[in-house]
């Protein structure tokens, strides 16, 4: 365990101005190698390809949820909130390492070099070993976020539809990548909360924050999230780790780090992966981005020029819709492709292909946002709203989208 300092840490944010790091536990957790890794894991993938402001990094992300956490138990215990020192200590933690398990380039990972590992287990796995490393201080935060503790407000603002976590990335997401449209009011959401029988609500003139709120989430969603840009980076990058991992089963020289090579070479999935949590702790987007520097020089096409596609930013072209494509059409794509540079229709799948993106702003199986209305009763946000559209929100939208190379175009 970390020898506990005495000395205050103020951290200047972008966001919200100074932010004071309390002393104890939360201190020693953020100087752990564990959660200092963060600094080296983008918040927002590859977007910075889109937007080249959106360097930001999940350790920005998790200081920023630190603060408007605390300033949320203020808030919750300045009305009457009955809340412990235990209680809040350890959603305090909970918020801190909420993604603490996030892979190099966020989600990229979880569908490629690893089987079926959620960075949500990855976190839980993480918390875990500290809990160990820290005498079981952290027990009650895990509790929490599991939502395992009996007092549910605790869960639902690390891990619900208005949660810390959402507030801060919003709002932070909006300032970096300069989407005017999704910067939220953090300090009215939080001014506005309330709990009751251990629910959280938000007061019933805090109505208005709340929609401006999930439109922003939708619009931030399509805008950034959803980019189309994006989601074809995302996908490449998901492919050139996908190539490298095959290539290095089958025996074929790989160029990486020893933390990108262990996850190359080995098989891992939810059931192994807490016995391979050290080496899942060296591994960074530095590890893939100078890894595919080098292998934009690699003997095999596909890893050679999905490589070259992201460190160039020469993206496949890519088309979205409501309908699906036609398999003809990938199909006509992937013939130009393998005729053009004499390869298989396996490797061509690399690069010609379909899938869907969805948004859903509100969804009640994540829960819902209560208001809690003057005359006592406490409804769900779209029953309250006078919003016609806001119920439109709880719709899940899909839409198709297929990539394929520009010069079959």
């Amino acid at each position: 365990m970390t020898k506990s300092t005495s000395k205050v840490t103020i951290i200047n944010d972008p966001i919200y101005g100074f932010i004071t790091i309390p002393n104890g536990i939360i201190f020693d957790l953020i100087q752990h190698p564990y959660f200092q890794r963060l600094r080296r894991i983008t918040q927002m993938g590859l977007s910075y390809l889109v937007y080249p402001g959106a360097h930001h990094t999940r350790f920005h992300h998790a200081i920023g949820c630190l603060h408007i956490m605390r300033k949320a138990m203020e808030t919750l215990k300045n009305k009457g909130v009955v809340i412990s020192k235990e209680e809040e200590e350890g959603v305090l933690i909970a918020i801190l390492l909420h993604d603490i398990g996030h892979g190099p380039f966020s989600h990229a990972m979880e569908q490629s070099i690893v089987n079926g590992v959620h960075h949500e287990e990855i976190s839980l796995a993480f918390m875990e070993r500290l809990n160990n490393q820290f005498n079981s201080s952290l027990t009650l935060a895990i509790e929490i976020f599991k939502g395992s503790y009996e007092r549910k407000f605790l869960n639902q603002l690390v891990s619900g539809q208005l949660d810390m976590d959402r507030t801060d990335y919003l709002k932070r997401d909006s300032f970096y990548t300069g989407m005017a449209e999704g910067n939220i009011n953090t300090d009215r959401i939080i001014a506005m909360l309330d709990v009751v029988e251990d629910e959280l609500v938000i007061e019933e003139k805090g109505i208005y924050t709340v929609e401006k709120f999930l439109v922003a989430r939708r619009l931030m969603y399509w805008q950034v999230y959803l980019h189309k840009t994006g989601v074809v980076a995302e996908q490449l990058i998901t492919r050139v780790l996908k190539r490298a991992k095959e290539l290095a089963r089958e025996g074929v020289l790989v160029f990486g780090s020893p933390s990108l090579l262990f996850f190359l070479n080995n098989a891992i999935d939810k059931y192994s992966f807490a016995s391979h949590l050290d080496a899942f702790s060296q591994l960074d987007d530095y590890d893939i981005l100078s890894a595919m520097k080098v292998w934009c020089s690699h003997e095999d096409f596909v890893l050679r020029e999905l490589s070259k596609c992201i460190i160039n930013r020469d993206l496949l072209k890519v088309k979205i819709k409501k309908k699906a494509f036609a398999k003809a059409k990938l199909d006509k794509h992937k013939q130009a492709l393998m005729q053009r540079y004499d390869i298989t229709n396996a490797e061509a799948s690399y690069f010609v292909f379909d899938g869907t993106i969805s948004n859903q702003a509100y969804s009640y199986k994540q829960g819902s946002i209560k208001i809690a209305m003057s005359s006592g009763k406490i409804i769900d946000v779209v029953k309250a709203s006078d919003q016609l559209s806001l119920k439109s929100l709880t719709k899940e939208v899909v839409k198709n989208y297929m990539c394929y190379p520009k010069v079959i175009t």
